[in-house]
């Protein structure tokens, strides 16, 4: 009887784990629309992916994942204010966007800003109930900072 008991809820526990998994950018919905701006990007042409998702953006101003990766290429090309501006925009449309608060907490680390970087681990904390890949890789950022 005991043995059936863990069974369930180990089962239990599992079915919470069946929601996918947002890789590259913690994207919040269908992946396969971001693949042209995550390609450029992969291949760190960032101007090119800016001028890209800029013009994605045009039509859908209010998409999260958009300006995430947006944000992502200013933050690597040096620009931070823009970054800093465009991940505030997606975390505005959805504040426990994965990547954005992953990638904003770097962006802080960059500007040496590291309580507001643990505060932005803090909510992937709570967004990542049983672990994620932005919150290992924010914390990782932080520990590195540290040393």
């Amino acid at each position: 009887m005991q043995k059936l008991t863990i069974y369930v809820i180990v089962m239990a526990f599992a079915g919470f784990g069946v929601a996918p998994v947002y890789a590259d950018g913690g994207d919040s919905g269908d992946s396969s629309r971001l693949a042209p701006f995550k390609k450029l990007i992969k291949a760190e042409k960032y101007q090119q992916a800016i001028a890209e998702l800029d013009e994605a953006l045009s039509d859908k101003p209010d998409n999260a994942d958009l300006l995430n990766l947006l944000a992502y290429s200013h933050r690597k090309l040096g620009h931070f204010d823009i970054a800093l501006e465009n991940y505030l925009k997606a975390l505005k449309i959805d504040p426990e966007h994965r990547g954005a608060n992953e990638y904003l907490g770097e962006l802080y680390l960059q500007l040496g800003q590291p309580e507001k970087a643990e505060e932005l681990l803090a909510v992937l904390d709570k967004e990542c109930f049983f672990g994620c890949e932005e919150y290992d890789e924010l914390k990782q950022a932080i520990e590195d900072y540290r040393k």
